[in-house]
């Protein structure tokens, strides 16, 4: 089979991220405060090109009711709610107050916040208190990537049929192909396990750090 591989050197990342939908005020001043208040943690936070994507994908599959595991500082899930109607609904988890204290102020100040409910607690437990029928519409997941298996495991069965989950960081800057420690193994078999499931369909997108979308059968 014939492959095309892309040559994505700086100066084309550039082109791709300048030819997108660009970062408006709010995104940059959240990315901005992000990498000033928590310099060590920054490259948690999604790219702005991802950012576009996100809302581009929940308005195009007409989300009402989604789910992000990871919020960190918000860009992602105020990607996501932007992309939803007024009456949609993000159920946001993650296990850090101060991070997501940061998140309720842009939140807020877009104009999102009434779309949102934010759920503090470790993920694996917290999301079992979600419904148990198939009625997410969207999910994102970008935490601790050790947790991916388990984070899948109970998402999937709650998607619509046509519903996708999205999965952030899985190519982890390419060491997917050469592991170096837990989060990278526990990367590679995720993909293999996602590649081996046969309730979705999945591709593997090298967008930012490689993100993965599953749709739901």
């Amino acid at each position: 089979m014939t492959t095309k591989p892309l040559p994505l050197t700086p100066e084309l990342q550039a082109y791709l991220v300048a030819h997108g939908s660009p970062p408006d005020e709010i995104i940059r001043d959240l990315a901005e405060e992000t990498r000033a208040v928590l310099p060590a943690h920054a490259e948690m936070q999604v790219a702005p090109e991802q950012a576009a994507f996100l809302t581009f994908l929940t308005r195009l599959l007409g989300a009402r009711q989604a789910v992000e595991v990871g919020t960190f500082t918000g860009l992602s899930s105020l990607a996501i709610a932007r992309g939803m109607p007024e009456d949609g609904r993000l159920t946001c988890f993650d296990i850090s107050e101060e991070f997501t204290g940061i998140a309720r102020s842009y939140w807020q100040r877009a104009g999102v916040a009434d779309r949102i409910e934010l759920r503090i607690g470790p993920a694996a437990e917290t999301l079992r208190e979600l419904p148990h029928e198939r009625h997410l519409d969207f999910a994102f997941i970008d935490a601790d990537k050790v947790g991916y298996p388990l984070y899948w495991a109970e998402l999937v069965p709650r998607m619509r049929a046509g519903g996708v989950i999205a999965v952030d960081n899985t190519l982890r800057a390419g060491r997917v192909l050469a592991p170096r420690d837990e989060a990278d193994r526990a990367i590679a078999a995720f993909n293999d396990e996602v590649l081996a499931d046969v309730r979705v369909d999945a591709v593997l997108l090298p967008l930012a750090d490689g993100v993965t979308l599953a749709r739901v059968r």
